[in-house]
């Protein structure tokens, strides 16, 4: 079931009537039906990968019990490998399998040996990067003494289950999530407000910016040897707004959504495309991911305590996990290198937390050497999202060597272009509303402020207009539900 799906349109009021008013307040029946409509939302993906779920979320909280019950520190090792075990090896199968069978295949015939692993014919099922983590964060938690383990199986089901953030995050913390499960929730009017003008802005920029960049940018890379240099940064920036407004606009129809119920989950963007360096970058895009591998990986393996060599590896190796967590390709590995080389600078200065605030906060513009700082940053992230988006390293490698050859010096064209103005125009009038909202906690949320109700029904009406008449309405897949 997607976010922007007349089906979700039809499930969400239900299951919201249902929560407030049905269940009368009460606690345990307002989770039962939580996780109940959980199930059946990511049932409607496929009904076969229900029951992976609910065997992951019953490994977790069985063995973060053991965890916790656990004598020594050998047994609760047992228990806290056993499930990371079976965790990463469910990803392993489904998500990595036929990745590491053909590289290791390739990697044979190189050295003149004839081996063929074959393959399987799976189907990835969707979210399972995301609940995978959410249930590893909970166990590793567990282990370190962090929480206590939840011994409801229907509240802990829920916070790993919990279907705004089910199929493509944020990636919750049982620390932060948990606690709202277990707590008696009442309505707020200004809360749920707040949360439809948070879905509001979701649907804008998914169906309005991302799936309509998405033809032209998919008509461009599918067909790339057709077209010059210049049209090659076309397409490029079409995927750069496509896969933020995409990704994004789903984080934000799940908080607004979470938030009608009376939830709040983790920011996992904060206007990341007017960072002044790509460590600044790093702290705005995915963010619940980032901080995950902070936490889980880029600590534990000693962090910036062991000096600037261990630094440096760590720093390369939580990025080259990022871009292999994306997906079984090559591009998503050398993706993550090149943002690894790019973050070095920074490493290595020690500058990579210069930018810590927002950049021209209480002015409208930002002054030259910020607006510098932002299109390096911004330019270094389109040339990288070239192999996040590219087929294969082969493909990339030629989407690039055009952009580096004399044809970057002709006009644009490709078939729909002169239709494509009308989406560039939208673009800048959301990167505009971006810039405006920047210090809010979403950008359509600056309206809040603004004393005069008529005016804020005018803006409501006219995004709500916007995305009637130029919206892309072919309910097309939120791209990070691969991953």
């Amino acid at each position: 079931m997607l976010f922007n799906s007349l089906n979700f349109a039809i499930f969400l009021p239900i299951v919201f009537i249902l929560y407030w008013f049905a269940t009368k307040g009460n606690l345990r029946l307002q989770n039962i039906l939580l996780l109940v409509s959980s199930y059946y939302f990511y049932a409607c993906w496929d009904f076969r990968f229900l029951f992976l779920l609910i065997f992951s979320t019953f490994l977790d909280y069985y063995t973060g019990i053991k965890i916790y019950e656990a004598t020594n520190k050998r047994k609760k090792l047992f228990w806290l490998w056993l499930s990371i075990g079976i965790n990463i090896g469910f990803l392993g199968v489904f998500k990595y399998y036929n990745f590491f069978a053909a590289s290791f295949t390739d990697g044979l015939q190189l050295l003149g040996f004839k081996a063929n692993l074959g393959s399987i014919q799976v189907i990835l099922p969707v979210g399972i990067s995301f609940y995978t983590f959410h249930g590893l964060s909970y166990v590793i938690d567990l282990y370190k003494n962090r929480i206590e383990p939840e011994r409801n199986i229907i509240n802990y089901s829920v916070f790993v289950s919990f279907f705004p953030l089910l199929v493509a995050g944020p990636i919750e913390r049982a620390t932060h999530l948990l606690p709202q499960i277990l707590k008696k929730r009442e309505f707020s009017y200004s809360k749920a407000v707040d949360g439809l003008r948070q879905i509001l802005w979701g649907l804008f920029k998914k169906i309005v910016i991302a799936d309509n960049c998405a033809e032209y940018a998919n008509t461009i890379f599918n067909n790339s040897a057709d077209f010059s240099g210049s049209t090659h940064i076309l397409g490029a920036l079409f995927f750069t707004f496509q896969i933020y407004c995409d990704f994004s606009g789903y984080s934000d129809i799940a908080l607004g959504t979470a938030r009608l119920f009376g939830i709040d989950l983790l920011k996992n963007f904060a206007f990341p495309y007017f960072s002044r360096d790509i460590a600044e970058f790093w702290r705005r895009w995915h963010i619940s991911l980032s901080s995950w591998f902070k936490d889980y990986l880029y600590i534990p393996l000693g962090g910036s305590k062991g000096g600037m060599l261990m630094k440096i590896r760590n720093t390369f190796i939580i990025f080259l996990v990022s871009g292999f967590w994306h997906g079984a390709n090559w591009t998503f590995i050398v993706w993550g290198f090149l943002n690894a080389l790019y973050i070095m600078p920074s490493i290595i200065f020690n500058t990579n937390r210069n930018n810590l605030d927002i950049v021209a906060s209480g002015k409208y513009l930002p002054t030259l050497k910020e607006f510098i700082a932002i299109a390096m940053t911004f330019s270094l992230t389109v040339f990288a999202w070239i192999f996040f988006r590219a087929v294969d390293v082969t493909h990339a490698l030629s989407f690039i060597s055009e952009i580096f050859s004399g044809s970057l010096f002709t006009m644009p064209y490709f078939p729909g272009i002169e239709q494509s103005v009308l989406v560039m125009f939208l673009t800048v009038l959301f990167l505009i509303i971006e810039w405006l909202g920047r210090e809010q906690q979403y950008a359509l949320k600056i309206i809040s402020n603004i004393k005069l109700i008529h005016f804020r029904l005018f803006i409501y009406y006219a995004v709500i207009l916007t995305i009637l008449f130029f919206g892309n309405f072919n309910e097309n897949q939120f791209i990070y539900f691969q991953f």
